[in-house]
């Protein structure tokens, strides 16, 4: 079975992950006290699951229409 979301349901569920993540990442740097390239790492492989989750077709972002191909 192949599940995936809506476009606008997929937008939301990004800005919500980034979110997330950001707060997570300043949240765990300041209490372990990590450097650079550990955050550098994180954020990375943070990205690498949303990019993975686009790529499989589950998420289908439409960038709130920022990106219309359209010409009017």
């Amino acid at each position: 079975m192949n599940y995936k979301l809506g476009n606008k349901t997929s937008d939301i569920v990004i800005t919500i992950y980034v979110i997330i993540t950001i707060f997570g990442r300043i949240y765990i740097e300041s209490l372990f006290k990590i450097g650079v390239l550990s955050s550098l790492f994180m954020g990375i492989f943070t990205l690498l699951i949303l990019w993975v989750l686009i790529k499989i077709k589950f998420l289908n972002p439409i960038w709130f229409g920022l990106f219309n191909n359209k010409h009017k």
